[in-house]
């Protein structure tokens, strides 16, 4: 008689015990998930994130036009100058012409660089 008890008690236990451990790694797994979303949503709405959006379209508008002057000042930092130079370095591939600061570089067919003053090709 008693163990014709101790079955279905010990039975129930279990099932008890493995829906609790299910619904525990289920907890995890779930607020791992979230945290991962939330983290997505707080890069997608930060300023930081905003600015280097705004940064990357203003680099995409300047590349796909050689005319638009880069100029690079004094007083920019590193990476910008490096950032600009690099543009108009794509520019000159791409176009054989590049805009910086106020005048204009060309790229002949043989890789060299010149700028036109007074209509005589001055190779950099």
């Amino acid at each position: 008689m008693k163990s014709i008890l101790f079955i279905p008690i010990f039975a129930l236990l279990a099932i008890f015990l493995y829906c609790k451990a299910k619904k525990s790694t289920f907890k995890l797994l779930n607020k791992n998930k979230n945290k991962k979303i939330s983290n997505f949503k707080k890069s997608l709405l930060s300023k930081e994130f905003n600015i280097k959006k705004i940064y990357l379209r203003n680099d995409e508008r300047i590349n796909l036009n050689p005319d638009i002057n880069i100029k690079v000042d004094i007083y920019d930092k590193d990476n910008e100058i490096l950032n600009k130079t690099n543009l108009h370095r794509a520019r000159l591939a791409k176009f054989k012409k590049s805009k910086f600061n106020g005048e204009f570089i060309y790229l002949d067919k043989y890789e060299n660089v010149y700028k036109i003053i007074n209509g005589e090709k001055i190779y950099l």
